[in-house]
């Protein structure tokens, strides 16, 4: 579990977050949403110790990150697994070797048990035949399923995601969406992702929390949402909506016109 008290921070006096409070539960897939500026990758950062507050405090299982130990701090983030918006695979790595890298910083174990765990996780994302490829030979679905490999390698008890599926087409949002709900089940993490996909909010919302201009505005579940009265939220669940399936009949309007321009070359794959 983690647990965000009042917290509060500025930049160059512009206060971004006004006295946040919440929990994030464990072994469930906690999302932020919110419009661009609203504050949530600002809380994201601060979650992972990126980002300092100005008051307030972060704690996991009931630990302050604030006041936590180097030691203590080392094996909190052994514990965390990130998976970045643009996927930030090493382009100069191997498939193999980008996933393989955590495991090289922060774990003893024998080459061969290294590789094994590669091959284990890859085999769970579905890129087992993806090993010794690099990142500009694989598809942007794929770039993100590899990221979300390097994301669970060390098994993580904590998994954080910044817009998982954004610059996906559909179909592949829809698998990272599974795959990230997966993990988090099968393996009882603490997941939180930050989006403004409302596929991703109305199938796997667990616990949702809504920013707005940097305040809490609602929280709640998937099947709370539907019910809010906040205008706020419900301004944003529908333009979020208006955009997805806007942006949805754009792609399919092009696959229509262009049937063949999304087909990709020997070894490439959605």
């Amino acid at each position: 579990m983690i647990e965000l008290r009042n917290l509060r921070k500025s930049f160059e006096g512009k206060k971004v977050l006004h006295d946040v409070s919440s929990v994030m539960l464990a072994g469930k897939t906690n999302l932020i949403i919110g419009a661009s500026g609203s504050g949530k990758t600002v809380l994201m950062k601060m979650m992972i110790g990126l980002i300092a507050a100005d008051s307030g405090d972060v704690l996991y299982e009931g630990k302050d990150i604030a006041r936590m130990s180097e030691e203590e701090l080392r094996a909190l983030r052994q514990q965390i697994g990130m998976l970045f918006q643009g996927s930030a695979l090493f382009d100069s790595k191997t498939v193999e070797q980008n996933v393989m890298f955590p495991l090289e910083m922060f774990s003893k174990l024998r080459l061969r048990d290294k590789q094994r765990r590669v091959l284990e996780v890859l085999k769970h994302v579905n890129l087992k035949d993806a090993l010794k490829k690099f990142p500009s030979e694989i598809s942007g679905g794929m770039k993100k399923r590899v990221a979300l490999a390097r994301a669970i390698v060390l098994q993580p008890k904590y998994l954080f995601c910044d817009e998982p599926n954004s610059g996906l087409d559909p179909q592949n949002a829809l698998l990272i969406d599974k795959l990230i709900a997966e993990i988090t089940r099968e393996h009882d993490i603490t997941t939180v992702v930050n989006t403004h996909d409302m596929n991703t909010v109305m199938e796997y919302g667990d616990h949702i929390l809504y920013m707005h201009q940097g305040h809490k505005r609602w929280e709640g579940s998937k099947e709370d949402i539907i019910f809010s009265k906040d205008q706020e939220l419900n301004d944003f669940i529908f333009a979020s909506s208006f955009l997805q399936k806007a942006k949805q009949a754009a792609a399919l309007e092009e696959e229509h016109l262009h049937p063949h321009a999304g087909t990709r070359g020997p070894g490439k794959q959605a």
